[in-house]
């Protein structure tokens, strides 16, 4: 099976693998802890938040390990409401966002916050001026994601900041799909908080970090002891960690590179078999300011997922994740203003630094086959009936 899955989620990288082992097999000291085996975790623990912090461009004591992307952004957003709640009750989140983020903030609208949701535009890209558009001197948070998980449209996040902070709000983006394939450097993005997600980049799926400036204030989410500076209570997951240092170690020296070189070629090659043998093939998302591994393509009057049910070759999605296994249009997709003949034929098909050249030929075959298969059902039901 030829994965093309990895929006989804990647493979652990072999060399995060390495990383991880030793972890898994001794070591067995609570980082907390204050003999030998605990200096040992603690020393491991401190050395992947390094790693972190050189990816992100950070201090590491800026790095805080979550148990995932979406833990991160819980905190990021309940965090900082809890926290501020005195300065003001608004928060400004973008059509597009990952259920994460969401739902996050309906459940605080729910607790009395007021939400602003700014749209997007075709290409699923969110305007500075319709953030600014939104902000309120009572906004206390804007949240909005770097790179879509779906489409891959990629954000002005530096001049979305910068209209935050002109209105005295903190500024949030989830940047789980970006880190470890674009450059994330806290500094050029200015942004407050920053959200990763360890199985986005070949680390283990169940852990994650949050950027937090330093200045800024959290109101912990999970609470008990003082873990990661009190802001997040939980002995450190020491093997899961390891494995997401070593994951942004790996981007740093050669990952973000290999996105631009090799895996964003092999994404225009898979787009342009597609379309040569699908005339009517529908490109979703910007067309230039795109993850280097992202190709969101609708067939039009066809069914996505039946395409991907009848081509086992192919290990892909209609979207993400979350809201696999059944025909409704994508929340994104809709935002984006996508007709819904269009959005239903709608295919995620996204790339790593495992893919090769001849996995795109053979996936681009399979794929084109499946096409014809589908529309031969849909022909044949439709003279039936």
């Amino acid at each position: 099976m030829i994965y093309l899955d990895n929006n989804a989620t990647t493979p652990i990288h072999p060399r995060v693998a390495v990383a991880i082992e030793p972890y898994l097999r001794g070591h067995p000291g609570n980082p907390s802890s204050s003999h030998a085996p605990g200096h040992e975790a603690a020393a491991a623990v401190a050395a992947a938040r390094g790693q972190v912090a050189d990816l992100l461009g950070c201090f590491t004591h800026e790095v805080v390990f979550t148990g995932g992307g979406s833990e991160a952004d819980n905190l990021a957003l309940k965090g900082v409401a809890w926290a501020y709640r005195d300065r003001g009750r608004h928060l400004v989140v973008s059509a597009v966002e990952h259920p994460a983020v969401l739902e996050t903030a309906r459940f605080l609208q729910r607790e009395g916050w007021e939400i602003s949701v700014v749209g997007v535009d075709a290409t699923g890209r969110v305007h500075p001026e319709a953030v600014t558009a939104a902000l309120r001197d009572d906004t206390v948070l804007v949240s909005v994601m770097h790179s879509n998980n779906e489409t891959g449209t990629i954000n002005p996040i530096a001049r979305i900041a910068s209209a935050a902070h002109a209105y005295g709000a903190l500024m949030h983006t989830d940047a789980a799909q970006s880190t470890g394939k674009l450059p994330t450097r806290v500094d050029e993005l200015g942004v407050d908080l920053l959200t990763v997600a360890g199985h986005k980049l070949y680390a283990p799926k169940g852990i994650g970090a949050l950027y937090v400036r330093r200045g800024v204030t959290l109101e912990p989410v999970i609470h008990g002891a003082g873990h990661e500076a009190g802001r997040r209570a939980g002995t450190e997951n020491v093997p899961w960690i390891v494995g997401l240092g070593a994951a942004c170690a790996l981007a740093t020296l050669e990952g973000l590179d290999a996105y631009s070189t090799r895996v964003r070629p092999l994404r225009d090659r898979l787009h342009e078999l597609l379309a040569a043998a699908i005339p009517e093939l529908v490109l979703n998302g910007h067309p230039e300011h795109r993850l280097p591994n992202t190709l969101n393509v609708s067939v039009p009057g066809l069914s996505g997922r039946r395409i991907l049910e009848t081509c086992p070759e192919v290990a892909a999605s209609t979207g993400s994740a979350c809201h696999e296994g059944d025909d409704v249009v994508s929340g994104v997709l809709g935002a984006m203003g996508v007709p819904p003949e269009v959005a239903r034929g709608a295919l995620r098909l996204t790339l790593g630094l495992l893919t090769t050249a001849e996995e795109i030929e053979s996936a681009a075959a399979a794929l084109v086959r499946a096409v014809a298969g589908v529309r031969a059902e849909v022909c044949y039901d439709y003279r039936d009936w």
